[in-house]
Parts: structure tokens; sequence; C-alpha cells
């Protein structure tokens, strides 16, 4: 088979990298693998960072993707950002609501040359902290939905999604098991296949 003509940059926290899954896959490799198995396979990187906030991200997501390019494949990203920021260090938030989305303007500003799809922040164990998450990810979705940019809303399904939180709750309060990032793939699937171009087997090589 042919090098695929995709390649993902997966750009995000440790919900990106999928900790706690004890299959490794996260919601990312499951993404991948369903790609493969449609006959659509893409060269994945997980850029994942444990701890990351969205001033983070913004300072590494440019250089990331450019030391990936590759004049053979076309590159598409994937986003996901925002439980840290809303994490309390010191009684209060690690960025304010501004910051954050004052770091997802400049992020798609920078990276407007290639195919982007936004994953919302995610549900936690904390009551409080998931307040937050629920406005962020509000005013994350608009943001997107100004430029056009798909977004994933997900906290809310999470929030009271039986599996998520058991499983978050059994863990350390924020990351689950891998049931619950297949329920969190499941959710985002859908959206996926419709961002995704329906390649060939093998795809074209880019020149």
């Amino acid at each position: 088979m042919s090098p695929s003509s995709q390649q993902i940059c997966f750009v995000g926290d440790s919900f990106v990298a999928g900790v706690g899954d004890e299959t490794a896959l996260g919601w990312t490799g499951r993404l991948v693998a369903r790609q493969a198995a449609a006959g659509r396979p893409a060269t994945a990187y997980n850029l994942g960072i444990r701890g990351n906030t969205s001033a983070q991200i913004l300072g590494r997501i440019g250089a990331e993707i450019e030391q990936r390019r590759s004049p053979l494949r076309s590159t598409r990203v994937v986003l996901s950002m925002g439980v840290n920021d809303t994490t309390y260090v010191d009684d209060k938030p690690r960025l304010s609501p501004d910051d954050s989305c004052a770091n997802l303007e400049r992020i798609l500003e920078m990276i407007s040359g290639d195919p982007l799809l936004v994953v919302g922040p995610l549900a936690v164990s904390d009551d409080a902290q998931n307040a937050r998450i629920a406005q962020l990810s509000a005013d994350f979705h608009a943001l997107c939905s100004a430029r056009g940019i798909p977004y994933v809303e997900v906290f809310s399904d999470l929030e009271r999604h039986p599996v998520w939180r058991q499983q978050v709750l059994e863990d350390d309060g924020a990351h689950p098991r891998s049931q619950g990032y297949q329920a969190l793939y499941e959710l985002v699937a859908p959206r996926w296949d419709r961002w995704m171009p329906l390649s060939p087997v093998g795809g074209e090589q880019l020149a």
C-alpha cells in the first residue's frame, strides 16, 4: 500500500495524550484506527502534553506542526484544550477566560491555512470547575463558529455520561480509563467523519 496522502496533528493536553487509558489508544488513537479500518489510513502525530494550558499550546503549536510537514502529505490539525486553564492554583484559575479565548483566537489565526477541527474541553469530577469549563466551552464554540471552524462540544454529554463520570471519579478526578475514552471517541466520530476527506485507499502522493 502506498503512503497515505493525509497526516493529522492532534495537539492539546493530557486528554489528547490519552492519560489513564490502559489500552494506550485514547480517543485520538481510536479515530486513527477508524480511518485505517475505512481504508483511509493517515499518518498521525499525538502532540498532547499533560498539564498544558492554552498559553503553553499557543507557544508550541506552530513549531510542532511545521516540523512535521511533508511535501508528500497534506496536513490537518485537531485541537483540544481548556481544562487546565480552569484549574485553580493559589485560589484562582491558571488562566482567565479572556486569556484563554485570546489564546484560541491566536491559534486559529496561526494555523488558518490548515483544515482544523476543535474538540471542546471535557468534564471533570469537580462541580465548581465544571461550571468554569462549561462557560469556556461555550466561549470557544462561539469563537470557532464566527470563523467557520468546526467545533465538537462534548462537555454537556460527558458531564452526564455514567461511564465517563464513574471512571473519572475512580481515577484522579479528571482522566477516565478505556471505556471513558471510548465514550468520548463516540461523541467526536460523527463530526470527524464529515471533516475528513473521503480519499482513495492509500491516497495520492502530493508533490
